[in-house]
Order: structure tokens, then C-alpha cells, then sequence
């Protein structure tokens, strides 16, 4: 008796059987992370312009929020108010044609998170947000901002 030996790759296997086969693209590296804005009862909604160190606005008081914008992927954010750990929650987001960041769709293409942090009653301080890419290069990227 004769035995046969056959070497099948994975795609061929899959093919043969009428399977599917799914490629998918390695998530893209960090490539920034940014204040966006900070929202209080005392001054409403505060835009954080590039480079801005503190706010603008005394939003000192209860119910502060801040806005983060984090584009790629990564891995656990580290987040804090003078050290002390502060939580929030995190929005997926992804671009259209026309370049605007928007909450994502079933079947759009995750380019990053909105991160939304409550102080929950701590009222100045300054405020670090760090996260390092889930893949090569391996990059951490950074912001703070002094909120008053």
C-alpha cells in the first residue's frame, strides 16, 4: 500500500475548503495625543490650542472634564491630576473623506480614541495623559496641561 503525502499551504487549505481568508493591517502606531478641550460649570467649554500650558479660564469647582485626543493605538493610558489617578471613558473614532474626526460606524476604519476624564470634584492641578503604541516603534507620547 502506497502512502500520499500532500503539503497544503494555508491559503490553499482555505481555498479548497471554500473558506474565507481575512487580511487585516497592523494597527498604526501612536502619532499623537492632545488636550482638546476642558469643560466646567464655571467657563462651559474651553478649546486647548497646540502648545497651551494652562487654561485660560478658573474652572477651580466641582465637575471639571477633559477631553483627550489620542490617534493610533495603544496600549493602557496613563492618566492623572498631580498624580493622582483619575477616570474616564474612551470613544473609538475614525476619519471620513473629508478629514473629520467622528465617532465610528459598523465597517469604518478605528484611527484612534476620544478619552473623556471626570475629576471627580478634584479642582486644579496639573493634568498628564501618557500611552505607549501596541506596536513597532514602541513610542510614548505624552501631554499635560495646568488646569486652573
Amino acid at each position: 500500500m502506497k502512502k500520499h503525502l500532500f503539503r497544503v499551504s494555508g491559503t490553499a487549505l482555505a481555498v479548497f475548503l471554500g473558506a474565507q481568508t481575512v487580511s487585516a493591517a497592523s494597527a498604526p502606531p501612536l502619532s499623537q495625543v492632545k488636550v482638546l478641550k476642558v469643560e466646567s460649570p464655571a467657563c462651559g467649554f474651553e478649546d486647548i490650542a497646540q502648545g497651551q500650558e494652562q487654561t485660560r479660564c478658573n474652572h477651580s469647582g466641582p465637575s471639571i472634564k477633559v477631553y483627550v485626543l489620542e490617534v493610533g493605538y495603544g496600549r493602557t493610558a496613563q492618566v492623572g491630576l498631580d498624580g493622582f489617578e483619575v477616570n474616564g471613558t474612551r470613544t473609538p473614532i475614525c476619519a471620513f473623506d473629508n478629514g473629520n474626526l467622528t465617532e465610528c460606524t459598523v465597517g469604518k476604519k478605528t484611527v484612534g480614541y476620544l478619552y473623556v476624564f471626570d475629576l471627580a470634584g478634584k479642582q486644579e492641578g496639573t493634568f498628564t495623559f501618557s500611552n505607549t503604541s501596541i506596536n513597532a516603534p514602541g513610542n510614548t507620547m505624552s501631554t499635560q496641561l495646568y488646569i486652573k
